[in-house]
């Protein structure tokens, strides 16, 4: 059964019978639609006819399963539901915290007062806008980027869970980068050399921590998850199979690595190998010295402090802009020992993939696009080489 009845003076409510509920209860969905065509109004039949066509159009969506009813929710209170049935569940602490501040400090003061179904993509294009003009100072556009990300993951789940009929993200384009890449930060040989000759000063285990970042290309938290039992010094290989990370609210949890291919098995040079055994014998006296201090019962890192427990995941940067500040080795990110240990292994001649294997990698597009730059000089190394045999073979023709 369906009818209109007249609310206002150029205002109908559609009502749509849509069966009943577990309880028997009688289901109805309505609609209000307003007319402004004023011809409409002054002709009785006209209005009835047009009337009983918007019904049966309402009708046919009602039954179709489309029509989704206005929701007067606003965008802060189903936040607050995304955030319990669906990021707890589905995303990874450090995520999830991550996405919070985002919601905090962007999301909510710009859109948190609008109901879900007033937001349109105009909204969405003038929010964005918005952000790139924050305080005078336009945010990074690697970090508007990340918001749309968030934004668009939120509503996505409005429209997954019928509450709109359409995500309106979806319809606007990521905002586009358009800065030139820039090229990795690294050491070249000569300052790796610097490097190690420096680092001989530190403590045995942030000796240890450099040697491996740039022998392996591990990330900070692929070390601070690395246990003995994670070495096989007969094989001479590292598994990499859990990292410490950041949890919520700045909490360090142990976790999973962050994809399936940064599980990983690495080979180790020799010489690092030797040194790791050195380090071993040394972990094991520090254990049996602090006796009942040491407080750690389930792992045994290879980089902790005095009581067994993994390093804090800021702790090893902390360490690295000291240990620069106070040598004369150039400056870079603790990061980007993973980069250099990378272009090492370009200038050496190693495969790509095999470089994107040990990195962990996804995909070796990754690798390609990030160490495009030395890759493209190792090409024109190796051209230059062939060069060199094709000119003997020239001149011996002559």
């Amino acid at each position: 059964m369906a009818s209109f009845q007249q609310r206002g003076k150029n205002s109908f409510l559609l009502t749509v019978e849509a069966g009943y509920n577990s309880k028997g209860k009688r289901l109805r969905r309505t609609k209000t639609i307003k007319i402004e065509d004023e011809s409409l109004l002054k002709t009785k039949k006209k209005l009835k006819d047009y009337l009983n066509q918007e019904l049966l159009k309402f009708k046919m969506e009602v039954e179709a399963g489309e029509y989704i009813a206005p929701e007067k929710t606003i965008l802060a209170e189903f936040i607050n539901d995304w955030e319990k049935k669906y990021a707890e569940k589905e995303l990874g602490e450090q995520t999830l915290d991550v996405y919070s501040r985002h919601i905090k400090n962007h999301i909510l003061p710009n859109l948190g007062h609008m109901k879900l179904d007033q937001i349109k993509p105009i909204h969405i294009v003038n929010f964005l806008d918005q952000l790139k003009k924050v305080n005078g100072d336009p945010l990074e556009v690697s970090t508007v980027q990340y918001i749309y990300r968030v934004l668009r993951n939120i509503l996505q789940r409005a429209m997954d869970w019928k509450i709109i009929k359409e995500n309106p993200v979806a319809n606007v384009k990521k905002p586009k980068n358009n800065a030139i890449d820039k090229e990795v930060n690294v050491y070249n040989e000569s300052e790796v050399q610097l490097l190690f000759n420096a680092v001989q000063n530190e403590p045995l285990h942030w000796r240890v921590f450099t040697s491996l970042a740039l022998a392996a290309g591990l990330r900070r938290g692929e070390l601070l998850g690395l246990e003995w039992s994670n070495i096989n010094f007969e094989e001479g290989t590292i598994r990499i199979k859990q990292v410490v990370g950041f949890g919520r609210n700045g909490k360090a949890i142990l976790k999973k690595p962050k994809s399936k291919t940064s599980n990983r098995i690495i080979s180790l040079p020799p010489s690092i190998v030797l040194e790791l055994k050195d380090f071993h014998r040394e972990w094991k006296k520090e254990k049996m010295r602090m006796r009942d201090q040491w407080i750690e019962e389930f792992h045994e890192f290879v980089f902790c402090n005095e009581n067994g427990k993994h390093f804090y995941p800021s702790t090893p940067s902390t360490w690295w802009r000291r240990f620069i500040s106070r040598t004369n080795i150039r400056y870079i990110r603790l990061h980007d020992l993973r980069h250099t240990s990378a272009t090492l292994l370009i200038n050496q001649g190693v495969h790509a993939k095999i470089i994107s294997a040990r990195l962990g990698h996804a995909d070796i597009r990754i690798t390609m696009d990030t160490y495009g730059h030395a890759l493209h000089t190792a090409d024109q190394e190796a051209a230059n080489k062939l060069d060199g045999i094709f000119s003997k073979q020239k001149t011996a023709e002559k």
